[in-house]
Order: C-alpha cells, then structure tokens, then sequence
C-alpha cells in the first residue's frame, strides 16, 4: 500500500524580489513593495509531502526522525534566516515564493532517499502560496 505523508515546517527569511534585467520603473511595477532596496522578510511554512510503502514493522512511510533531521540539516539551516538574494540558488534567479519552493524540492529530490519526495508547498503569507511537484525549470 502506496501512502503519503505531510510535515509541516516554519523557517524565516529575507528576500528582495528583484530582476536586475529590468529597469527600476519595471521592478516597481512587477514587484511593488517587495522590491524594497532593503528587503523585507516572511515567516514561510514549509510543508513536505513524501510517499512510500507502509513499513510493516514500523506502520511509516518513512522514520520522521530521519526526515525532520534532514529537513533540519539541509533545509532550514540553509534557507532559514537567511538573505535568499545572496544564496547560490538565487544568484540568477528571483527569489519569488516559486523558485523558492522549486530550489527546496529539488534539494529534497536530490538528496533525500528514504521516501518518495512528491511535492513541497510554501506559504509566504496567507494569500500567497505555491506547490512544487516537479516538471519545470526555476525561472529568472
């Protein structure tokens, strides 16, 4: 039996959404006020969904402990209180709620083996929200 299972993370960061391609009226106009020169931050919550089979011993798609200390390691120590703009994810990039989410679900797709990562899903706000599954590239 194929099931899922959802954790939920909280991490914060900064980020100034800015695309050095266009001209400062055009960053306004795109961005707004998250294209302060300053940046602002956000308090995302990260939800990572994996899949598997039930282990029978153990009735888990996976160890939580195994996937809360990597999330932990590779995810919130990097991403968490950190300036997105300068991280190496975001160098040619914008560092939009959907880049974001798609750099973390590659992280996890890479990296971690122990379940099936299906998707990752970001909150930045509470009228902002993406999910990343896969498919596509990261756009500037």
């Amino acid at each position: 039996m194929k099931a899922h299972l959802t954790r939920r993370y909280q991490f914060p960061a900064s980020h100034r959404l800015h695309n050095g391609a266009f001209t400062p009226e055009e960053n306004q106009r795109i961005y707004g006020k998250c294209n302060n020169p300053h940046g602002h931050g956000h308090n995302y919550a990260l939800e990572v969904t994996v899949s598997g089979q039930v282990d029978p011993g153990t009735g888990m798609v996976c160890n939580l402990t195994d996937l809360d200390g990597f999330v932990d390691r590779e995810i919130l120590e990097h991403f968490g209180h950190a300036n997105l703009n300068v991280l190496r994810e975001f160098e040619r990039l914008v560092p939009t709620t959907e880049n974001l989410c798609a750099a973390i679900y590659s992280r996890l797709k890479e990296h971690f083996h122990l379940a099936h990562v299906e998707k990752v899903r970001m909150e930045e706000t509470m009228m902002n929200s993406f999910e990343y599954a896969g498919g596509g590239d990261l756009q500037h």
